[in-house]
């Protein structure tokens, strides 16, 4: 089953759960503040994204993070900060079970559904 990770009120968010509806894609949303996240989980997307990539250095989370802690902000560190503070993570996280997608571009749902 594919799953949009995200929150409810980001705007990219709902851009792509309106194609994805549009589509008739068959999907469960999994809303970061509501549902929560698991350490195990963010490890696998360190390992299979990677740490810069996974994180959204520009949101305002980022920027209301104490200089220590992004300072020393590494792969073994990042799991229990992004835990407590799921809206560090670029959104919407798309996972079709067999491959992942962060953000959202038309062209690229397409490509990954056709």
């Amino acid at each position: 089953m594919t799953t949009l990770y995200g929150i409810k009120n980001c705007d990219t968010v709902k851009k792509a759960r309106t194609w994805l509806d549009q589509q008739g894609v068959d999907y469960r949303f999994h809303d970061f503040r509501v549902d929560g996240l698991d350490a195990a989980q963010v490890q696998r997307w360190i390992a299979e994204l990677g740490l810069e990539t996974l994180v959204n250095k520009r949101s305002t989370t980022w920027k209301e993070l104490s200089d220590s802690i992004k300072e020393n902000f590494t792969a073994s560190t990042a799991v229990n900060i992004i835990v407590e503070n799921p809206t560090l993570i670029k959104r919407p996280l798309l996972d079709t079970g067999t491959q992942k997608l962060l953000g959202f571009k038309p062209a690229d749902y397409q490509t990954m559904f056709n």
